[in-house]
């Protein structure tokens, strides 16, 4: 078990290197950053990814920027979470989708964070610090500091304890 860790980890570095190489200065990964297999970083022309230190990604997460995704620290995420801040446009109708182009928005997940397995975070969320959004949850719209949202969509107002 040991030396699967260890080789997720350098696996992990190593991906993190070539996506500095192929987006640059459009993406800033910090420290103790890490993640397992199948995850995907997808930075469009005008897109800008940020993520802190100490935030984790299991199996399967995928973010696709087009404007803005920040990913403040401590954060971590459940297998297959995928976190997009844009939405195809799809208003004229004469015209295939594909070829209306996207509409862009800003993600931002706040500090420590735990997002569940199978979240889908869309254009214009954001989900302030201490938040738990359960498995299966799709979220686009502002959740308060210490919060926790279930897939039903409810939202518990109730303080974490730290």
């Amino acid at each position: 078990m040991i030396i699967i860790k260890i080789w997720y980890h350098i696996w992990a570095i190593v991906k993190k290197f070539f996506y500095k190489i192929i987006y640059r200065k459009k993406i800033e990964i910090a420290k103790n950053v890490t993640w397992r297999r199948d995850f995907s970083i997808m930075v469009g022309k005008n897109g800008k990814l940020q993520i802190e230190k100490d935030c984790f990604f299991n199996n399967g997460c995928t973010i696709g920027v087009n404007k803005s995704v920040v990913i403040e620290k401590g954060s971590i995420f459940g297998e297959n979470v995928k976190i997009y801040d844009h939405n195809h446009k799809f208003a004229d109708i004469t015209k295939s989708i594909k070829s209306q182009g996207y509409s862009n928005g800003m993600v931002r997940i706040g500090q420590h964070c735990w997002i569940g397995s199978n979240v889908c975070i869309l254009k214009n969320a954001d989900i302030g610090n201490n938040c738990v959004i359960g498995a299966g949850c799709v979220i686009s719209g502002k959740i308060e500091d210490n919060t926790i949202v279930r897939a039903n969509n409810q939202y518990i107002l109730e303080t974490l304890k730290q």
